[in-house]
């Protein structure tokens, strides 16, 4: 089944409230490879590969769960997918 990767930009207030860790636990529970990281202005990246029905499911746990209180704004994009992750990690 082919691959696929989306590049995401969470903004509001979604630093200092484990948002990072609970992305990472969703991501890793799903079988996503990518990463997740705090940004200078205080928004969230993540960058996620694997099935494209387990990203868009990853994407409505976020939304649709705890952490979704937290987002003002979300900035999408599909890219093509690299392979490069063997698992979903916290960047610094």
């Amino acid at each position: 089944m082919p691959i696929k990767r989306v590049h995401v930009f969470y903004s509001g207030n979604v630093q200092g409230v484990g948002f990072r860790y609970t992305a990472q636990y969703l991501a890793m529970n799903l079988g996503l490879g990518g990463w997740v990281k705090n940004l200078a202005n205080e928004s969230v990246e993540i960058v996620a590969e694997g099935r494209e029905a387990d990203i868009k499911e990853f994407l409505d746990q976020i939304l649709k769960g705890q952490l979704g209180r937290y987002i003002k704004d979300t900035e999408l994009s599909w890219e093509n997918p690299t392979g490069e992750f063997d698992s979903f990690e916290i960047a610094f």
